[in-house]
């Protein structure tokens, strides 16, 4: 499978899980910088400008700048998986091009879909920038694509557990790779390992993978003696959002060799008592003292309590910044106003409004 990464942070990502992804940007300077033996494409303005200075965190640059790659990227997409962040000017502007663009195409085979890997900000730390530019993006670029169906999933990593780590970026950015990798090693595994019950081979995976949903995938030791579901929410994958109501599920259970295969029965029944049948295996893996479940649960619509939450927040950073801009530029003065003075100023004639307007009530 192609993997382009777009922006600065999408390009990071990107090439940091395959050295020959395709690296696209408006700055040339970022481009340099990175050591894979990708392509690197330049998108380039209208104007001409943005190259150097890269989008400044306006996502117009990098959406202008998509039409100059527009025939090249229109062809790459096309049953690849796509890295950009929401909160800058390129990821944002050059996906929402490209869902835009997807939005407009008919009938999209299952092979042809394009997977995204979306890094949303985390709203209560990062700037009022990133998440108004992610609050819009989701809800004008997004939710349009995965109402008409023409995404393969979508996985929604999250900056939050960067922050609340404090980790570096390029550390981060491994967790988010060997997470995806463990994922996507599920049909190897079928193919390599023992198998104990069911399969899901390449065709399967692909199908899985094709449908446009958000995918929340997670990896864990399961503990056959204890409740399925406990486990799932205990183990959820910390970098991606939480998942919402479950609409299809897949999972691969990894047996130990002599271990008691059985044990997928209760993850199976989990499932059904959702009312979902999940496309599930079972594999003796010899490696492995416990059992290893890889679980992914595909959940529907656009996520509203995320748009809300970032909508909220950006609301927030707005009334704050209004209000130090008011302490700092307007003093208002002080007016000692004694009212019984006033009132004998008025004269019984003057209407209300004149009447206001002397003790400075409009």
């Amino acid at each position: 499978m192609r993997v382009i990464g777009i922006g600065g942070a999408g390009c990071k990502i990107a090439t940091k899980w395959d050295n020959e992804a395709i690296a696209v940007n408006v700055s040339e300077v970022e481009l340099n910088k990175l050591t894979s033996g990708g392509e690197k494409i330049l998108a380039s303005l209208s104007g001409g400008q943005g190259s150097f200075q890269g989008s400044r965190m306006d996502p117009a640059i990098g959406y202008d700048a998509y039409n100059s790659v527009r025939r090249q990227l229109t062809n790459l997409v096309r049953g690849s998986f796509v890295f950009a962040a929401t909160g800058g000017g390129t990821g944002n502007g050059i996906a929402r091009a490209i869902l835009e663009d997807l939005v407009a195409r008919e009938n999209i085979p299952l092979e042809e879909k394009t997977l995204f890997g979306l890094v949303l900000p985390y709203a209560r730390l990062e700037s009022e920038e990133f998440v108004t530019n992610t609050s819009n993006f989701l809800n004008q670029s997004l939710a349009p694509a995965i109402d008409d169906g023409v995404t393969g999933n979508i996985f929604m990593f999250s900056n939050r557990v960067k922050f609340e780590k404090r980790l570096p970026e390029d550390k981060f950015n491994g967790m988010i790779v060997d997470s995806l990798r463990q994922f996507f090693a599920v049909p190897q595994k079928n193919s390599e390992l023992k198998l104990l019950d069911e399969h899901i081979d390449a065709e399967d995976f692909a199908l899985f993978i094709s449908k446009p949903y958000f995918n929340h995938f997670t990896v864990f030791n399961f503990k056959p003696d204890q409740d399925v579901g406990n486990q799932i929410a205990k183990h959820n994958n910390p970098l991606l959002l939480a998942p919402e109501q479950t609409i299809e599920a897949l999972f691969l259970l990894e047996v130990p060799a002599g271990g008691d295969p059985t044990a997928f029965y209760s993850i199976v029944e989990y499932f059904n008592e959702q009312s979902v049948k999940p496309l599930y295996s079972v594999v003796e893996n010899p490696a492995l003292k416990e059992m290893r479940l890889t679980v992914s649960m595909l959940y529907s619509r656009k996520p509203a309590e995320l748009v809300a939450d970032f909508n909220r927040v950006a609301e927030e950073h707005a009334q704050t910044k209004a209000r130090r801009t008011i302490d700092q530029y307007v003093e208002l003065p002080d007016l000692q106003v004694d009212m019984s003075d006033e009132a004998k100023k008025l004269n019984p004639d003057d209407d209300i409004l004149t009447m206001l307007k002397r003790i400075n009530k409009i």
